[in-house]
């Protein structure tokens, strides 16, 4: 993201991959020359981005610069102003649709109402609060499903499959399968990859059984 003239930002139509190690196309770009995002827009997108990416209030200086109060995402972020330290949030007291509302305002809801009509689409695997709420494991958790049963927000992601598969035995401590699993995880097969565009990976939310060539559709709910 950098400053493309006095009245717009422009995000830039190629990020760097780490998996690739190299440059490749932004997510949700067709083509590398980016996307202007105007200042003072209706719609505040450009001010969304700086707002996921920093902490504390936005401010603009006289040349019309979007300045951050502090970049990167602190404490403040989910816990609200340490000034105001009497009325500090503590999100593990949220319910879980809180939780998932708090959450998704970054990793996050989709963009407009169209897209989250469509749990079928690749491209709403980014959208894991939106996938999470659409499982029958969120809905039927009695609230005790939530971003944080598998996430710590103070800890590094966990790349280890038996992390969250501890998880999924609190529930279901002696699953019956219908055919051979060969030690495979849960998440493996229960929260598929998805990958919707190239150097993109996603697991779905959509806690469900899937079959291997369709990983966003459930197969009960293609019955």
């Amino acid at each position: 993201m950098s400053r493309a003239d006095p009245a717009h930002y422009l995000e830039h139509g190629e990020s760097w991959y780490r998996s690739g190690n190299g440059y490749a196309l932004t997510p949700g770009h067709k083509t590398k020359t980016g996307e202007r995002y105007r200042i003072f827009d209706p719609s505040a997108a450009i001010l969304r981005c700086f707002g996921c990416h920093s902490t504390g209030v936005l401010t603009l200086a006289a040349d019309q610069t979007i300045v951050p109060a502090e970049m990167g995402v602190r404490c403040e972020g989910c816990h609200g102003p340490g000034a105001k330290h009497s009325s500090i949030k503590n999100p593990g007291r949220l319910t879980a649709n809180q939780i998932n509302e708090l959450c998704g305002s970054c990793h996050r809801m989709p963009a407009s109402a169209v897209d989250a009509t469509d749990l079928r689409s690749p491209w709403n695997a980014r959208h894991q609060p939106l996938m999470l709420a659409a499982s029958s494991c969120f809905r039927k958790s009695a609230g005790r499903l939530s971003c944080l049963t598998c996430h710590s927000p103070h800890d590094p992601v966990e790349h280890k499959a038996a992390v969250y598969d501890a998880q999924c035995a609190k529930c279901h401590a002696a699953p019956r399968h219908m055919r051979p699993v060969a030690g495979r995880s849960c998440v493996e097969c229960h929260m598929p990859a998805v990958r919707p565009q190239q150097n993109l990976k996603f697991a779905n939310h959509r806690i469900a059984i899937y079959s291997p060539a369709d990983p966003m559709v459930p197969i009960r709910a293609r019955r």
